[in-house]
């Protein structure tokens, strides 16, 4: 009786974990019918490019998830390649008459902003017409649909225009609070990454440089929305000053900010002149997914355009619960970049950077890799995105060539470790520690019992030591620099030091050669590679939703991510930033600031 009762739980077991897998498969056989039938099935002749503005700006599109395609989104979250191309087959396909532009609010770096708010302005060129309807527009957001030829806002909708600005979380008082001691090595005035857990405000190097690259983006924005809106750089100003934001609707539109104040029916009656068809009739209606389908050349040779986003990381750390956001991750990069450097069909790459940097080992690591692929007569170009900075920097500066944006956040060139001391915390919870070692140095840095941090201080000599070894990694870094930029050490030394420009000012001291988009970048690769006829292909290949979930690639952000961002509201970035440092490790090449995504 006692084995029947047992085969039967075992049965039941079974059936139950059964039952759950083949749910699941059902689900995703649901979803996959669901996605296919919100497929691209062609564009009609007398369509209207729609441009939703929304979600997360992203380098490269991702596949919808299941719960996406289960809330109606068919696409997946936008990519900035995708609407780009998006953009320049509307340009010049006979079937698209205009593009309309929805507003909703999309995070976004200013670089990416730049690149949309060119290729608008390009699409113009044709004749053809942009018209931009939201319920809110970021400042970025609005510095994008400025270029349209008619802005609209719904009635109780607001611009949210009252500057530019970045910040830096300081933790040295919770330190002290719960008996940290962050210990700090850094090369160069301007490496300022360190004074958030030592200072708790900006010191004046730093604060000079942030200063400098928030007032370049702001002043960009002022001045392209000036030309094209007819508002004087003075009045903008102005308008953010006494925060025009929380201004009654109407106010935009008698500050010209906005052609008019309509509801979503009154929109599409707007869409419909200007297509001229009736009331009655539908809008033709064209995604970025449809516009893929419309001339795409796969003829000539190949340029992979290969995507590295996020911060530069050994490993995700598995252990941690909150090991989500976007990273390059170091083995699964120089893997990638090893087969493109075998890969015949591949004639030249393109390195598309976004990110802060991050870990110091691995940027070499992938510096190195990139060495290889140029080794194996493959020229190398990279294209900076929102930001290519210190270990951003570093793996960039391999390359043959570099674009970045007029606002692309670069340099800082340096490196800095920090290790927390744990001796006070575990003074007051009561937690000695004694132990032996065979040599004077074997228990320097040992781990405290949470693992996390040190259990006792470096000595000097130890100190000494850990300065000697970031001192070695700052030089290795800036020969990096001096032999990928043709500079002298000296020349490096006077725009290292954690220096962060602009592209702009990187282009005037060489740190870049020229400003511009991935566009540019792919026709310089191919042109560096003496190729008559080409196209570009990405890297790595998009998954599908399938492929998503059964992956155990943790480089992008996770379901658990989103619901972080909606827990801790304001408080998700200085969470995820130490998370991150962690994920970096203790020796890092890294920009200072807290990076977030405009809107």
């Amino acid at each position: 009786m006692k084995h029947f009762l047992r085969d039967v739980l075992v049965v039941i077991i079974g059936v139950t974990i059964f039952s759950a897998v083949a749910a699941t498969i059902g689900l995703m056989g649901i979803v996959g019918t669901m996605a296919s039938a919100g497929s691209s099935a062609g564009v009609q002749d007398g369509s209207v490019l729609v441009l939703n503005f929304q979600g997360t700006l992203q380098e490269q599109a991702s596949e919808p998830s299941p719960q996406d395609i289960l809330q109606g989104n068919t696409e997946g979250n936008p990519g900035l390649t995708d609407m780009l191309s998006a953009i320049r087959k509307a340009k010049t396909s006979d079937k698209i008459k205009g593009i309309y532009i929805e507003s909703n609010g999309m995070g976004m770096d200013m670089s990416q902003a730049q690149e949309l708010r060119d290729a608008l302005l390009d699409f113009k060129k044709s004749g053809k017409w942009i018209i931009a309807y939201g319920k809110v527009y970021g400042a970025t957001a609005y510095y994008i649909v400025s270029a349209a030829d008619k802005v609209y806002l719904n009635p109780v909708g607001l611009i949210d225009w009252q500057g530019h600005g970045t910040y830096i979380p300081f933790i040295k008082g919770l330190y002290k609070k719960v008996g940290l001691h962050a210990v700090p090595f850094k090369c160069g005035k301007f490496k300022s990454a360190t004074e958030m857990y030592t200072e708790d405000k900006m010191s004046e190097p730093s604060r000079a440089q942030a200063q400098r690259f928030v007032n370049y983006q702001w002043n960009t924005m002022v001045e392209a929305v000036s030309k094209s809106r007819g508002i004087s750089a003075k009045a903008l100003n102005n308008y953010a000053d006494n925060i025009i934001s929380l201004d009654d609707p109407q106010t935009f539109v008698k500050c010209k900010l906005v052609d008019g104040l309509l509801y979503y029916d009154q929109i599409k009656e707007v869409i419909k002149k200007k297509l001229g068809i009736d009331k009655d009739t539908d809008i033709p209606q064209a995604t970025v997914a449809d516009m893929q389908s419309i001339d795409n050349d796969t003829e000539g040779d190949e340029v992979a355009v290969y995507y590295a986003s996020g911060t530069i990381v050994e490993d995700v750390p598995m252990q941690s619960a909150f090991s989500t956001g976007e990273y390059i991750v170091g083995d699964d990069v120089c893997k990638d970049l090893s087969d493109l450097a075998k890969d015949d069909k591949v004639k030249a790459v393109v390195l598309r950077v976004n990110s802060p940097g991050g870990n110091a080992f691995t940027s070499e690591q992938i510096w190195h890799a990139i060495e290889m692929l140029k080794k194996a007569g493959k020229p190398v170009v990279v294209s900076m995105s929102g930001y290519a900075a210190s270990g951003g920097y570093y793996i960039s500066s391999a390359a043959n060539y570099i674009f970045a944006e007029p606002t692309t956040i670069t340099g800082s060139i340096g490196i800095f470790g920090i290790f927390e001391d744990a001796e006070a915390l575990d003074q007051k919870l009561g937690i000695t520690y004694d132990g032996v070692g065979t040599n004077r140095n074997s228990l320097a840095g040992a781990s405290s019992l949470s693992g996390f941090w040190m259990a006792h201080p470096f000595n000097a000599e130890q100190s000494a030591k850990m300065q000697a070894n970031i001192d070695r990694g700052y030089m290795l870094f800036k020969s990096r620099v001096a032999a990928g930029r043709k500079l002298s050490m000296a020349a490096v030394e006077e725009r290292a030091q954690g220096h962060v420009f602009v592209g702009a000012d990187a282009l005037k001291l060489k740190l870049v050669d020229e400003l511009g988009g991935l566009d540019k970048a792919v026709a310089k690769a191919a042109q560096l590679a003496r190729l008559k006829s080409y196209h570009a292909q990405d890297y790595p290949a998009k998954k599908s939703f399938l492929d998503e979930w059964l992956s155990t690639d943790k480089s992008k952000g996770t379901l658990l991510d989103e619901k972080l961002q909606t827990l801790l509201g304001i408080y998700y970035e200085p969470f995820m930033l130490l998370q991150r440092v962690k994920a970096m490790g203790p020796v890092q090449a890294s920009l200072p600031y807290l990076i977030t995504k405009n809107k």
